[in-house]
C-alpha cells in the first residue's frame, strides 16, 4: 500500500490535480494517462455513491494518479467508507472547529492515533496483503499512507487554522478559495488584500506545522504563481471545464 503522491511531495515535487466530476472509469484512465499526479472524487458536490466511487479509485489505480476523495459530510461514515474502498487522501469539507477535527482523526486514524474502526478492507488486499498480516503493520501502514486533509473554506477554520495544522493526524490543508472568499465577505475577491493574507496564513500554519498544503484554482496563471509561493499541491479546475474548454477551443480554430 503505497501513496504516490506522498512520495512525490516528500521529494520535492510539487504536483497538480483536477476535480473529477465527469463519472467515469475511462475518463479516471485518461487522466492518469495525461500525466496528472492525482484527482479528486468530488462526493460533496457530485452525484457519487460508495460503489462508484470504488470503482473510479481502482480506474486510478491502473494508471498511478492517486485518488483523493471530497467527502460528502463530516461523519464518521463517510470517513470509514472512502478509507475502506481504497481512497489515499480524504478531503473534508465545511470544517470549523477543533473538536471537528479530533472526530475526523478520531475516525480517520488507526491506534494509537485514532479509533478507525477495525476492517481489513479491500487496499490490504481483504487482509491476505503482507503488510496486513501483522496487525500493527497495517495501522502504522494505513496511519502513514492515507492522507487526512481538511479544508479551510470558512471564516471560523481560518480563525482556528494554527491549532488544526498542529493536531497530530492532520497531514495538510486544503484551501477552497471561493468559499474562503466568501466567509471572509469578499467572494470570489482572490486578488483583494484580506484573502491574500488569509491565503498566506493559512500556507504559513502548513509550513510551519510541517503539514502538506492544496489549494484549488481555475486558473494556469494562478496554479503557477501558488507553485511558486510553496504550495505542494494545486488542483487545477475540473475535468468537464476543460474538456468543455477544449472542444469549445477546437471548434473555435476549425471554423474561423
Amino acid at each position: 500500500m503505497r501513496n504516490l503522491l506522498k512520495e512525490k511531495i516528500l521529494k520535492g515535487k510539487k504536483v497538480i490535480g483536477t476535480f473529477f466530476e465527469l463519472g467515469s472509469n475511462t475518463a479516471v484512465e485518461c487522466l492518469g494517462i495525461s500525466g496528472l499526479d492525482f484527482l479528486i472524487i468530488d462526493t460533496e458536490h457530485g452525484p457519487f455513491e460508495t460503489e462508484s466511487t470504488m470503482n473510479f479509485i481502482r480506474a486510478a489505480e491502473l494508471r498511478d494518479i492517486t485518488p483523493f476523495v471530497r467527502i460528502k459530510e463530516i461523519s464518521r461514515s463517510s470517513v470509514l467508507r472512502n478509507l475502506d474502498i481504497g481512497a489515499k487522501g480524504l478531503i473534508v469539507p465545511c470544517v470549523d472547529t477543533i473538536e471537528q477535527i479530533e472526530n475526523l482523526v478520531e475516525w480517520a486514524k488507526y491506534h494509537p492515533i485514532g479509533r478507525r474502526g477495525f476492517f481489513m478492507s479491500r487496499p490490504a488486499g481483504y487482509g491476505y496483503d503482507d503488510f496486513a498480516r501483522n496487525v500493527d503493520k497495517y495501522f502504522e501502514t494505513c496511519n502513514s499512507e492515507t492522507l487526512l486533509i481538511p479544508q479551510c473554506e470558512t471564516k471560523e477554520c481560518l480563525e482556528n487554522i494554527e491549532s488544526i495544522v498542529n493536531i497530530k493526524g492532520v497531514d495538510g490543508i486544503f484551501i477552497g478559495p471561493y468559499d474562503l472568499s466568501i466567509g471572509i465577505g469578499k467572494p470570489a475577491q482572490f486578488d483583494d488584500p484580506e484573502f491574500i493574507e488569509a491565503v498566506a496564513r493559512v500556507l504559513k500554519a502548513c509550513k510551519d506545522a510541517g503539514k502538506f498544503s492544496f489549494i484549488y484554482t481555475g486558473s494556469n496563471a494562478a496554479a503557477k504563481q501558488y507553485f511558486n509561493d510553496g504550495f505542494d499541491g494545486v488542483a487545477v479546475s475540473m475535468d468537464v471545464s476543460i474538456l468543455i474548454n477544449a472542444y469549445k477551443a477546437l471548434i473555435k480554430e476549425i471554423m474561423a
